[in-house]
């Protein structure tokens, strides 16, 4: 199984929502990844993510749809090692991880604080891919595994400040002119 990169339609860019809205902390329902709605969804994600400065990844429920499908691009980020260029899954599953790291990260529904969180480093992700509904395997590392791991999160109603070793881990965000 590959993950072939997004080929979906163009999307619509949507609001992101922030913390503490309801939908962000809510476990995602599954979708049928051939429904047009989804695939809809789908291709908004990827939009709203490409307007975004320094988004790498972005999920349903941050754009208030309590549905477990996510976007991810990390190529444009300099801790960036494998890239599958834009991904976009229905569904996914983490059957695999190692490499056990703690990294800084942010998220645009927290965007005043980042924090420490530890993550794999390797990881297999399956999923389905939105439109084919094709089953699919993401193996990948590095920051693309962590932004997996981050949007996965998102899909079962974490953020990453529940992973968080504490609020020593927790830091103001940079603003950089």
């Amino acid at each position: 199984m590959t993950t072939p990169a997004w080929s979906g339609p163009e999307g619509q860019v949507r609001k992101v929502v922030s913390a503490p809205a309801r939908v962000l902390s809510t476990v995602g329902d599954e979708v049928d990844p051939t429904d047009p709605e989804v695939v809809r969804l789908a291709a908004d994600l990827v939009a709203t993510m490409r307007v975004s400065p320094g988004c790498v990844g972005l999920a349903a429920p941050q754009v208030g749809v309590g549905v477990q499908v996510f976007a991810v691009d990390v190529r444009q980020h300099p801790k960036t090692v494998t890239t599958h260029g834009t991904v976009v899954l229905c569904n996914a599953k983490i059957i695999e991880a190692s490499r056990w790291k703690a990294g800084r990260e942010g998220c645009m529904s927290v965007p005043d604080l980042t924090g420490d969180v530890k993550r794999a480093g390797r990881v297999v992700v399956q999923a389905m891919l939105p439109g084919s509904g094709e089953p699919v395997s993401v193996t990948t590392d590095a920051f693309e595994a962590r932004a997996l791991q981050h949007e996965i999160d998102h899909c079962e109603g974490k953020l990453f400040l529940d992973r968080v070793a504490g609020a020593h881990a927790i830091y103001q965000r940079k603003v950089y002119l």
